[in-house]
This record gives structure tokens, C-alpha cells and sequence, in this order.
């Protein structure tokens, strides 16, 4: 899936700043730890709470799963997210076609957004099915039609000349949108050590649901996060994206 990839290589350039930065740091006689990044699949919180107490000390696990958390069995049933399914094509200008996307042009977010990854190559998306629970990537023929007779005119809209493009294939991914509130759709943040039954120490905690609009705030967010996790102080995250947890059944 275009997304996964996409979060892992987030993940990987993550992972090595945090590594040069940790190398530059011991390089001044400061005491350092070892930075590992292992890739493993979970399946449920709990073995991955008895993994990680075998294993040693650790501050905290950080449930940021997109649509993957409502999966989990700690969590199915509890969180108030609205499954969207969505559907996007991938577009290659062919080799005949002169008028190549213009260079230092923008990418494009309106009704259909474009993602352009090079004068040649762009992705367009996204469709918006909702209540789906599918979370394949895989796109059946006529879905993948239906997706394409949908966001082909929207993109024309803003950018006519999509119609000498050719499609080259289709994936999907689920969303986990916020739910809708009186403040409007916010994401769901806090910590969740009463959803898991393990110690009450603040050491899980849920970042999900930051909807179609993520991108803008998802440093802040994280940030506040950090900040609440490192300090074990869940009032520091603002209880707007807390009150969620009212709602929930325990």
C-alpha cells in the first residue's frame, strides 16, 4: 500500500535522524543510550506489554496506528472513529506527451488532490466510502472504475490537462476520521492504560484520528504528546482531544 510505505519510510528517516543526533551528541562525552528500531508485527497490546517488560526498562508505547487501532482487541468496539475507505489512482504521463507537469508546479489539494512525485509520475485521490471496514489494498475492477469515473472529472477541474495521463493502477487504505463534535472533528489523543488492564503508570497512549487535515498539525500535537508522555501528565495534552474517553465504556 502507497500509505505504508509511505509511514515507513517516514518511520526509517525518523529513525536514522535520531540516530545521527544521538552519535553527535556521545561525540561530546555526553552519556548516551543504544537506538535500535525493530520491525515486528502486533497483534494485541498485551503481549506486546509482556514483550517489553522481558525486554527492559521503557518510558512508554505510543499507539499511532490510523485505522489499525480500532483492530486491536484492547481497543475494538471503544474508539469513536469513522472507517472510511478510499481509493487512489496512480497516473503516468506517457512518453509521447510533450507537456510534462510544469517544474516547481505545486501539488494539488481540492475536491480530488494531486500528488505529484515528478514531471512524468503524479497520485490522485482520494474517494470516500464510509462505514467500510475494508482495509485491503487490493482494488476489484469495477471499484477501482467506479474510483477513477469519480476523481478523473474533479481533478480536470483544476488541472486539464490530467486527460492525457494514463492510469497505471489503483490501491486503497482505511481512514480513521474523528468523530463529529460541538468543537468539530478533532483527534483522539490521551493515555489508555485503563483500555489495556496493565499498570496505571501512563505508559500507553492513543494518537489516532487526526483525519484529512493531519498533516497541518500533526507536529504540535506531537509535541504536546511528548510533553505529557515524558511528564506523566495527561492535563498537559488540552481535554478537548481527551473528552473522547467520557463517551467510552470501560
Amino acid at each position: 500500500m502507497l500509505i505504508l510505505r509511505i509511514i515507513l519510510s517516514i518511520f526509517q528517516a525518523l529513525y536514522l535522524a535520531c540516530k545521527t543526533f544521538v552519535k553527535s551528541k556521545c561525540s561530546f562525552g555526553i552519556s548516551c543510550k543504544e537506538l535500535n528500531l525493530h520491525k515486528e508485527s502486533v497483534l494485541n497490546l498485551v503481549d506486546l506489554m509482556i514483550s517489553i517488560f522481558f525486554s527492559g526498562d521503557y518510558d512508554a508505547v505510543i499507539v499511532c496506528l490510523g485505522s489499525g487501532a480500532a483492530f486491536l482487541p484492547e481497543l475494538s468496539g471503544r474508539l469513536p472513529l469513522r472507517m472510511c475507505r478510499g481509493v487512489i489512482a496512480h497516473l503516468q504521463l506517457p512518453d509521447h506527451i510533450r507537456e510534462d507537469y510544469p517544474e516547481n508546479s505545486p501539488s494539488i489539494l481540492s475536491d480530488a488532490w494531486l500528488a505529484v512525485q515528478g514531471p512524468q509520475t503524479l497520485y490522485l485521490g482520494s474517494t470516500w466510502e464510509w462505514k467500510s471496514r475494508n482495509f485491503s489494498r487490493h482494488v476489484p475492477e469495477e471499484e477501482a472504475s467506479k474510483a477513477l469515473a469519480e476523481l478523473l472529472p474533479k481533478a480536470s477541474a483544476v488541472y486539464p490537462a490530467i486527460k492525457n495521463w494514463t492510469v497505471k493502477g489503483t490501491c486503497a487504505g482505511l481512514r480513521a476520521m474523528p468523530p463529529l463534535t460541538a468543537e468539530g472533528s478533532l483527534p483522539l489523543l490521551g493515555c489508555v492504560d485503563e483500555f489495556i488492564g496493565g499498570p496505571t503508570e501512563c505508559k500507553y497512549w492513543l494518537f489516532t484520528g487526526l483525519g484529512s487535515r493531519g498533516l497541518f498539525y500533526h507536529a504540535l500535537l506531537g509535541k504536546l504528546m511528548a510533553q505529557a508522555i515524558l511528564s506523566c501528565n495527561e492535563d498537559l495534552i488540552p481535554s478537548e482531544l481527551t473528552s473522547w474517553k467520557n463517551q467510552v465504556k470501560q
